[in-house]
């Protein structure tokens, strides 16, 4: 008996053992699919193939893919187009607003007159008595060119400037004033008048001591360099830069435009620190040659 059933107990694990096999090889996993489908192409089994057949049988709902387009009404149709329309005519006037409409200033207030404004030029002592000579030659240019009133203040020593109801340009009395300006400093008339006509002349003023300290002979002899013999030095830095030239004492006064002040400054300059006349002569030479060059 106990032989018996020692021998039929271990048959029942090996049948369980088939089932499962039989059941990996009926459902495998799909990992394991997966690289034989990439590998090669399995064919299908008739339990997919009957799948196939069943929904290709099976008819197709066409309206759920594809919905008719919607009819639009005739209005819509108008507002449509009423939209797209382009407006040809002419342009409706603004609607009132809150800011304040003025009428046209009449003729007479169109002009606008300048605010008066005064200038005082002083004159030193030595200038007092030219003034006097020249004197219809200074107030008439400031009065026809500029339209300014002029007078002489002979108590205070000064040129007194004022606009008035013929100035139609608001830098006149600023022209007014270099111009009775430059003849103080020494300028001749006719030189001076150049500031009234000409917007690009300027006046510069510097001292032999803001060059280089000099005293006694030192100073005369530089003064000397710089005017030369009968002023022959003076003459040619004027005809080459194209400015006027005044020497006051030890005071030295520019007139012209910016670039050739600044020419005529370094050759005085460079007199003041001894340079020898003959050197800046050529200095003086090349830069006229280079001005005639950019002027053709």
């Amino acid at each position: 008996m106990v032989v018996a059933h020692s021998a039929t107990h271990p048959a029942q694990p090996s049948s369980s053992k088939h089932k499962k096999r039989r059941k990996l090889h009926k459902k495998p996993s799909a990992a394991t699919q997966e690289p034989h489908a990439s590998s090669s192409h399995t064919e299908p089994s008739d339990e997919e193939l009957a799948d196939i057949t069943e929904t290709l049988s099976q008819p197709i709902d066409t309206t759920s893919l594809f919905t008719p387009p919607k009819i639009s009404s005739s209005n819509d149709a108008n507002d449509d187009d009423d939209e797209l329309m382009i407006d040809t005519s002419a342009p409706t006037l603004s609607l009132p607003t809150a800011a304040p409409v003025f009428r046209p200033a009449a003729p007479s207030k169109s002009k606008t007159l300048l605010a008066p404004e005064t200038r005082r030029v002083p004159m030193p002592p030595h200038r007092m008595t030219p003034l006097k000579k020249d004197w219809v030659n200074i107030f008439g240019p400031l009065t026809e060119i500029l339209g300014l009133q002029v007078r002489m203040n002979v108590q205070r020593r000064c040129v007194e400037i004022r606009t008035s109801k013929f100035t139609k340009d608001i830098g006149a009395i600023q022209k007014g004033a270099d111009f009775v300006k430059a003849y103080a400093l020494g300028f001749d008339v006719n030189d001076a008048i150049a500031l009234l006509r000409m917007d690009d002349l300027y006046l510069d003023s510097f001292e032999i001591k803001d060059v280089k300290t000099l005293q006694g002979d030192h100073l005369s002899r530089a003064i000397g360099r710089i005017a030369g013999q009968d002023g022959k030095t003076k003459f040619t830095i004027e005809n080459t830069s194209r400015t006027r030239i005044v020497l006051a004492d030890t005071k030295i006064h520019i007139m012209g435009s910016f670039q050739n002040i600044k020419i005529a400054r370094d050759a005085i300059v460079s007199l003041i620190l001894g340079s020898p006349p003959g050197k800046v002569y050529a200095g003086l030479r090349t830069v006229s040659s280079r001005m005639r060059q950019r002027a053709l």
